[in-house]
């Protein structure tokens, strides 16, 4: 083919493959089979490797995954990217009116706007000449991260703005998400291409996961929101290219417009997929506005996306801006949330879980219950003086809500159905028979206990130690004095930071140079996909090592169902009694336990589980003493514990064998001859292995 006829072929394929894109991805119609979409691009990539120089960047076929990047380069926003104030009830929304239009000249607004707060990640996209160059988070409102190569594979973002000839042909309903485009907010017929498009552009809106889509893989992550998030954040863009994302535009920054209900109008003719949820309401019947929150909050189960809210503007944007920002926030705008969703349930144990930080934090572990559409085991009772408030007991029957459609809360416990003969829960008696070997304090003027004695940082370096050490994720370059380096020098803050770190954020350090840092880096990336069992016991819950963590990776399969388990299965396992059960559940239903999870979910840690069928060793046990020559000895009961063996540290009359390395102890030598013990030489082991 001529490179003429090539470009003529080229543009042709293009415009079809955009037409397709459109109505399958913003529309939730479909044009054409998959298979056929499928041909189209794949003839385009062919032409356009044989003609290398037409490639252009809206190409459809540059919206693949591109190599993975070092790190996220920080770009300022250009106009701020805010945050809204939270309002929970019509009486702050007439407050919020009443504080405006004395500051508004006339004082006297004329229409609001009001669209759903979707549960995402906020980012900013731009575009010159109609053609998308960069993509930003929000970041701190002022500075975010450059995530261009992730979002540029979210297939509902338009490449090219006007680029949408739309078919006249046959349309079929995609019926992926079950619901017509016009709630999505576009008519069915879509709109055409403006003719006009301004030299530079920036859109913002949130990016999110449909629930429908969220349904495949709820299995593997916590919520939609979170998902979606971690896969921007990932510096490899095939993760993001991999997960069912969606940009649903909210503001159009340049350029300007009068009002923002106009904004929405020109941002669905650029193409972008908005809510679907908008309206405007005069100022005098702000009554059908306060009717439509009511009616939204009963409906809202039936949206694609998860919502905790509506967000109110003061439709006229000249009035808006002037009314300008105060600290993070806009007078001009306000987020209602809705009011969190109720049920109740029992409180069968209360559990104290000491954070990264050393605070002392009681968890209230309950019959598992629906709220908000999830499943609430547990609720955090925040510190002593709330269970003192609340007078919450083991065996109450409680009322429980999710703030903010997140954080399940304990709102009142129903006195008149507590069980008789039930005490007031002790919390210094419970911290010293959930943790015997610590001591507390209660500094003076604050609410929480901590540790006695040990630093925030303190903890935090000894969790990290703990989390590369040989029994866990054996990370090699993080011994004691490297980990104290990183976190004196801010780079390390969490367990979950240790996948943020870079070569070239490490290498300026003292102890490190360029190739102690890749290697570093290298192990560190390594580490991402241990066994189940070395990812629990690298989590340092307490009374749980490495035996106990085999056990329970057996027991339970994957991470979920251990998060997800009860007292009573944690004790009917053999390797748990009841104090183990208790710590591992304190661990699991800590907040902040579950958001480190989270986060090295998305940091792309994903522990395995290991065949476990007909393992020979199953049903014995063996003790090493003495030194062996051919391997050290975590390796060695590691091997044991891969075939199925218990490993113990003392002989008892259930010991199948003793294996003997080079000076073995005298008193297990002695025990094992007096309970008939088998011993055998490390010769014999090997051979055993």
């Amino acid at each position: 083919m001529k490179k003429s006829d090539a470009e003529k072929r080229i543009e042709k394929l293009k415009e079809i493959i955009n037409d397709y894109r459109y109505h399958y991805h913003v529309l939730d119609e479909s044009t054409m089979s998959e298979a056929a979409a499928d041909s189209l691009k794949h003839e385009l990539s062919v032409l356009e490797s044989e003609f290398p120089d037409l490639i252009t960047p809206d190409s459809p076929t540059q919206r693949v995954a591109g190599k993975p990047l070092d790190k996220f380069e920080k770009v300022s926003h250009e106009k701020r990217m805010i945050s809204l104030a939270d309002v929970f009830s019509e009486e702050e929304i007439d407050d919020w009116i009443v504080r405006n239009e004395k500051l508004i000249p006339g004082g006297k607004i004329e229409e609001f706007f009001t669209d759903i707060k979707m549960d995402g990640l906020a980012c900013a996209l731009k575009y010159r000449d109609g053609v998308f160059y960069q993509a930003v988070t929000r970041g701190d409102g002022l500075v975010g991260e450059d995530v261009t190569l992730n979002v540029k594979t979210i297939e509902n973002i338009p490449l090219k703005l006007g680029s949408i000839s739309l078919s006249s042909g046959r349309v079929r309903p995609a019926r992926r998400h079950g619901r017509p485009a016009l709630v999505l907010g576009l008519p069915a017929s879509g709109f055409p291409p403006i003719k006009e498009i301004p030299s530079e552009l920036e859109v913002r809106g949130e990016i999110v996961i449909f629930k429908k889509d969220f349904e495949r893989l709820k299995d593997k992550f916590a919520n939609p929101r979170n998902l979606a998030a971690g896969s921007i954040r990932q510096l490899d863009p095939k993760v993001a290219a991999s997960r069912p994302l969606k940009f649903i535009a909210y503001d159009l920054v340049t350029p300007d417009s009068p009002t923002h209900a106009k904004a929405y109008e020109m941002l669905r003719k650029f193409g972008f997929q908005t809510s679907g949820e908008t309206k405007v309401f005069k100022a005098d019947k702000k009554l059908e506005m306060f009717k439509y929150i009511r009616e939204l909050d009963e409906t809202r189960k039936n949206l694609p996306f998860n919502t905790d809210g509506m967000v109110i503007k003061i439709n006229d944007r000249k009035v808006y801006e002037g009314l300008g920002i105060v600290g993070k926030t806009p007078r001009g705008a306000v987020a209602f949330k809705f009011p969190a969703e109720e049920s109740t349930t029992v409180v069968r144990d209360i559990v104290i879980s000491i954070g990264r930080t050393g605070a002392a934090t009681p968890v209230a572990i309950l019959d598992p219950v629906e709220v908000a559409g999830t499943t609430v085991r547990h609720a955090s009772l925040h510190n002593a003086d709330e269970i003192k408030r609340l007078d919450v007991r083991i065996g109450d029957t409680v009322i429980i809500y999710k703030a903010g459609d997140i954080i399940p809360q304990i709102k009142e416990v129903l006195m008149s159905l507590r069980p008789e003969g039930t005490k007031a829960f002790d919390y210094e008696e419970a911290l010293k028979k959930q943790y015997p070997e610590l001591k507390f304090e209660r500094p003076e003027g604050e609410v929480v206990y901590r540790v006695l004695g040990e630093s925030s940082d303190f903890i935090l370096k000894r969790a990290i130690q703990y989390y590369a050490s040989k029994p866990a994720l054996n990370i090699e370059g993080l011994g004691e004095k490297n980990v104290v380096a990183l976190v004196d020098a801010g780079l390390v803050k969490s367990i979950a930071d240790l996948y943020r770190l870079t070569v070239d954020k490490i290498a300026v350090l003292e102890r490190f140079g360029e190739l102690s840092a890749k290697n570093l880096v290298s192990a560190i990336e390594a580490s991402k996909h241990p066994t189940l069992a070395k990812f629990i016991t690298a989590l340092g819950i307490r009374h749980v090592g490495s035996q106990t963590a085999v056990a329970l990776a057996r027991e339970f399969k994957n991470l979920d169902n251990l998060v997800n388990a009860t007292e009573d299965e944690l004790i009917a396992i053999p390797d748990v009694g009841g104090i183990v059960a208790e710590a591992i559940l304190a661990w699991f239903n800590d907040d902040e336990n579950l958001k480190l999870l989270d986060e090295l979910k998305s940091l792309g840690v994903e522990p395995k589980l290991e065949e476990t069928k007909n393992l020979p060793l199953a049903g014995k046990s063996y003790i090493i003493s003495g030194t062996l020559e051919s391997m050290g000895r975590e390796e060695a009961e590691d091997k044991l514990r891969e075939l199925g063996a218990v490993v113990t540290s003392s002989v008892t009359k259930n010991t199948t064998a003793l294996i003997l390395g080079e000076k073995p102890g005298k008193s297990k030598l002695e025990k094992a001859e007096k309970l008939g013990i088998p011993k055998i030489s490390e010769k014999e082991f090997l051979s055993l292995l």
